[in-house]
């Protein structure tokens, strides 16, 4: 169970002098003295407790790995996101420092202690075992470290076999290559090219992959190579890279328009003045939003600090990547789910050493150990994935106003459609209102063409997915040898299966929702636990064999394009095309280098993609998001069919958008239609206070699930009993009422929602719930406080 408080541990005399607050430690714990891990987040002379108290085992870490910066803000985001502090701090690091690693020394200068240097006698890396080392050894070792004669790096046990290469050295003197020379046959082609090359390698080394590709050779030649003498084989560590700098080309600051002036300008004087300040950054599409964030972040490598940008998901990092390594080389390390364990470790450990002045990387790259921060960038900031939906339940917007607060810098808000929170706060002068109202290239938006798919159904009847409008402009681009992005906010094949004698719908057996049709694995898949069957033959109720499949998917999609287009070649990008490490990567690389013609994806597609050819979007169903039962509905239809507006016509050609719908008259798709934020902002604002949803009033949702009904409804009424007594009239509770989906994984869920604007007990209130749910959770209840949740469904 969680404990969420701190205990004190006696510090062994070995340890006195090396023990430091953040770094972990290797305790014994409850009656059993099983060993766990700590963090240590103080240290006190004396003691003034009178039981006994246990001592620390080990230490996990010889040098610190939270930062007095990372515990405060561990400490602040417990309290403000209602959670356990021990989540909090565990979310500041690489998750692979939860997991089993080595501890490597590796001896970098031999002017070290003869203790030190007999420990490193039979290798320059020496895998560090705390446990089994002499403490005055311990402590000549760490000295060692601090002076820089001696770097520690951290290997994951599992990756560690990953990571080693085999490497050729070159094992020839000039003489010894001429006596094998005479000695190898004419014919022996293969041999005669890697002698050749091995007495050129002298005394450097190199990859025996490598070298295999380079010469044509197999591995066979090497060994053979290897037995005659020639070469030495030896297999090194080798680094896990993010990203190869040989992959992306220098590039130097642009000329900026007079807009983008003004904005560098205000963005600079600020970092000049070393104070706290956040800008929102409104800019439409193609305004140039990414060459102000990197000349902003030259700045303040200029003054000796470092850079901190965030990107929504995994998708958008490709083309961001490319922009801010093309301009900052090796300064910059990589954060995101995309990585490896290993990658990320690594990547977290140059920003950790200094090594890495500009990180970027999605939300839990907030987190990156950054020293002395001059500026946080966060690119699309009204996305919904900044916020984390597992404790600790933060949003990354409100972690980097933290950071700027403790490091004195600027922070940069920027999107085509801010939130309507930012906005509004930019309106009332909390956050300074930065404008780029122009695109760079002086083109205007792209035209966008409103399809009534009521309309459209009714004359074409062999397919519903394409209007008559969206085939004929595909069909036009395609003659022009232009691309285009259709975007479809549904993966698989088809949304749902029902048999037309019954009505039965295939439903989850362990949620309630229904299951989708994938045809490339010929099944049936849950989206949300993971369940997958068989696609049923005949109906599982009546056993009828008119089963229909109804709705559409990308799957679908892309087989109606390939019927209605043969010639067209066709990329999918969706959750199921890019599970695989590197897949967003390799397809939008492919259709940068115009291999394809359409880009067919879900949402992932709608924002941050800079295609110059690109002079076409279709949005196939812009309803998927309004049917929805959140009073944000409206706004994030608008932002996304504003933003996917967005890929089309960013260069020198002229962009067209269809939007095809069913509801051409709500607002949100007239205003998206002339991409009018401003308009958007006051209708939507006056709905928002008429119905007193945020930013009027601050919300909290909390959450009981159970494996049983009965529980979870019961606990949310006790909740519900205990919150209403804290709260004044003015405040309003929402339920409590089961979720919209009840049951997902065979887990029941009810909630309530408190809508407040100044609730001085409500604090103290949830806080008791917080603490009371680890009693809950050993009766199977699992209870979540969330402060300003983005989904209310």
């Amino acid at each position: 169970m969680q404990t969420d408080k701190p205990f004190v541990y006696q510090i062994p005399p070995k340890f006195e002098d090396m023990i430091q607050v953040g770094m972990r430690v290797s305790v014994p714990f409850g009656n059993g003295n099983r060993l766990i891990q700590g963090f240590v987040i103080g240290l006190k002379a004396g003691n003034d407790f009178s039981g006994k108290i246990k001592e620390i085992k080990s230490l996990i870490d010889v040098e610190p790995v939270l930062t007095e910066e990372s515990i405060a803000l561990a400490k602040w985001l417990a309290h403000e996101t209602y959670s356990f502090l021990i989540s909090c701090l565990q979310v500041m690091l690489p998750s692979a420092m939860r997991a089993k690693y080595y501890k490597q020394l590796v001896l970098v200068d031999d002017a070290v202690d003869p203790a030190v240097k007999e420990y490193f006698s039979s290798s320059k890396k020496q895998i560090l075992n705390e446990d089994k080392i002499d403490p005055a050894l311990l402590k000549q070792l760490m000295a060692a470290r601090t002076s820089g004669k001696i770097s520690l790096e951290y290997l994951m046990k599992d990756s560690l076999v990953e990571k080693k290469v085999q490497v050729i050295l070159n094992n020839l003197t000039a003489k010894s290559y001429k006596i094998e020379k005479d000695k190898l046959r004419a014919n022996a082609l293969n041999l005669n090219r890697l002698l050749d090359y091995l007495i050129k390698l002298g005394d450097s080394a190199i990859e025996q992959t490598m070298l295999e590709q380079k010469l044509g050779i197999t591995s066979a030649v090497i060994k053979n190579a290897e037995s005659k003498n020639w070469l030495k084989r030896k297999a090194i560590v080798k680094r896990r890279a993010a990203y190869k700098q040989s992959d992306f080309v220098r590039t130097t600051p642009k000329e900026l328009t007079s807009a983008q002036k003004d904005v560098i300008v205000k963005i600079n004087n600020s970092m000049d003045e070393n104070k706290e300040k956040i800008f929102l950054l409104e800019g439409v599409t193609g305004s140039g939003k990414t060459e102000v964030y990197l000349q902003a972040m030259a700045k303040a490598l200029k003054k000796g600090k470092t850079a901190l940008m965030l990107v929504p998901e995994i998708a958008l990092t490709p083309q961001m990547v490319k922009n801010v390594v093309g301009r900052f080389g090796s300064n910059v390390a990589l954060l995101h789910s995309g990585l490896s364990e290993g990658e990320r470790l690594d990547e977290w450990r140059r920003i950790q050493n200094g090594r890495a002045k500009v990180v970027v990387g999605a939300r839990s790259a907030i987190f990156a150990p950054l020293k002395k921060i001059g500026i946080i960038v966060i690119d699309e900031e009204h996305e919904a994935s900044y916020k984390q939906e597992k404790m600790p339940r933060y949003h990354a917007i409100e972690v980097a106003k933290w950071r700027a607060r403790y490091h004195n810098c600027s922070l940069v808000l920027g999107s085509a459609t801010p939130s309507l929170e930012s906005r509004a706060r930019a309106q009332k002068g909390v956050y300074e209102w930065l404008h780029l109202s122009e695109r760079i290239n002086k083109m205007p938006l792209p035209e966008v063409e409103l399809i009534d798919m009521r309309k459209a159904t009714k004359k074409i009847d062999d397919n519903v997915d394409f209007s008559t409008e969206l085939r004929s402009e595909i069909a036009l681009r395609l003659k022009r040898k232009e691309q285009i992005i259709l975007m479809l906010n549904r993966r698989g094949y088809s949304s749902f299966m029902m048999c037309r004698d019954c009505g039965e719908v295939l439903l989850c057996p362990n949620c309630d929702i229904s299951l989708t049709l994938h045809l490339d694995s010929r099944s049936m898949k849950c989206h949300y636990c993971g369940h997958e069957e068989k696609i049923p033959q005949k109906c599982p109720n009546c056993g009828s064999n008119k089963i229909r499949y109804y709705g559409t998917g990308t799957q679908k999609v892309e087989q109606e394009l390939q019927n209605l287009f043969p010639k067209a070649r066709v990329l999918r990008m969706d959750v199921d095309t890019t599970r695989r490490k590197g897949m967003h990567a390799k397809i939008l690389k492919q259709f940068g280098e115009k291999k394809a013609d359409i880009l067919l994806g879900t949402q992932m597609i709608a924002k941050g993609l800079d295609y110059p050819d690109v002079t076409l979007v279709g949005v196939l169903n812009a309803d998927t998001a309004l049917g929805l039962a959140d009073f944000r509905a409206s706004e994030r239809t608008f932002q996304l069919l504003t933003q996917v507006s967005g890929r089309a016509g960013r260069a020198d050609k002229e962009g067209k958008v269809i939007i095809q719908t069913f509801n051409p008259e709500h607002y949100a798709l007239q205003l998206a239609k002339k991409q009018d934020y401003e308009r958007f902002f006051v209708r939507e604002m006056n709905v928002r206070h008429q119905n007193g949803y945020p930013p009027y009033f601050y919300t909290v949702q909390i959450t009981a699930s159970a494996k049983e009904e009965g529980l979870a409804a019961k606990k949310i009424y006790q909740i519900y009993a205990e919150i209403k007594s804290s709260l004044s009239t003015k405040s309003i509770i929402l339920g409590p009422t089961p979720k919209a989906i009840m049951r997902i994984n065979n887990q029941f869920y009810y909630q309530l929602i408190i809508k407040y604007k100044k609730e001085l007990n409500l604090d103290a209130a949830l806080n008791t719930i917080l603490q009371k749910s680890q009693k809950d959770e050993r009766q199977g209840i699992l209870i979540s406080i969330d402060k300003e949740p983005l989904n209310f469904i």
